[in-house]
């Protein structure tokens, strides 16, 4: 007999790590909104947290990691892994997205949209995420050559990953042309629009 599998809760462990995690977060974020990401120190974002810094860098490298990383990417890619064979590939990468945006609550939305925020204007984190751009390449190509059966490594893979990161870059970066409108729904709808006019073929 089957049915529907039953989601293995986390256990003391992890769970506990996540709500230190989610704590340095949080104050990291109050911090850098009341005195600035600059004139914020890892021993400030660590003390309000009421952890020492040794924690801290246990779970963030550097203190841009604390903006860098979220649960996003990997929502996304797990989506992108279930989406249905017919799908053409950048057809599926757009309906993962979607369905990654669809399952953040309310405050995890606020936090994307105040990292978003954080990378595109301070200029310390933006030469980061140029880097980061180019590991969510090599990410996209590797979930790319799963999909097709092809290498990552492989010219057509890599460009299209190319293609993908660069429409959403060109969506998103001119933040202050639509940061008034934020709430992370208006980034989802100019993803989602950068991707529909890649998987047209980019007519003007």
């Amino acid at each position: 007999m089957t049915g529907t599998p039953v989601a293995v809760r986390p256990g003391l462990r992890e769970r506990k790590k996540a709500r230190t995690r989610a704590s340095i977060r949080e104050h990291a974020l109050r911090l850098f909104r009341e005195r600035g990401y600059e004139a914020t120190t890892v021993d400030q974002i660590a003390d309000a947290a009421d952890v020492s810094p040794s924690t801290f860098f246990r779970y963030f490298p550097t203190k841009e990691d604390v903006v860098l990383q979220d649960e996003f990417d990997p929502l996304a890619f797990d989506a992108f892994e279930r989406q249905p064979a017919h799908l053409s590939p950048v057809a599926a990468f757009r309906a993962a997205a979607s369905e990654a945006f669809a399952t953040l609550s309310q405050e995890e939305l606020a936090w994307l949209n105040e990292k978003t925020e954080l990378m595109l204007t301070v200029p310390e984190l933006r030469a980061r995420t140029m880097d980061e751009y180019g590991r969510t390449i090599d990410q996209i190509a590797a979930a790319l050559a799963r999909r097709t059966g092809r290498d990552p490594a492989e010219f057509n893979v890599r460009a299209l990953a190319g293609a993908i990161v660069g429409v959403i870059m060109a969506a998103t970066m001119p933040w202050n042309e639509w940061a008034e409108d934020s709430a992370a729904n208006e980034m989802h709808h100019r993803i989602d629009a950068a991707l529909a006019q890649l998987e047209a073929g980019l007519p003007l």
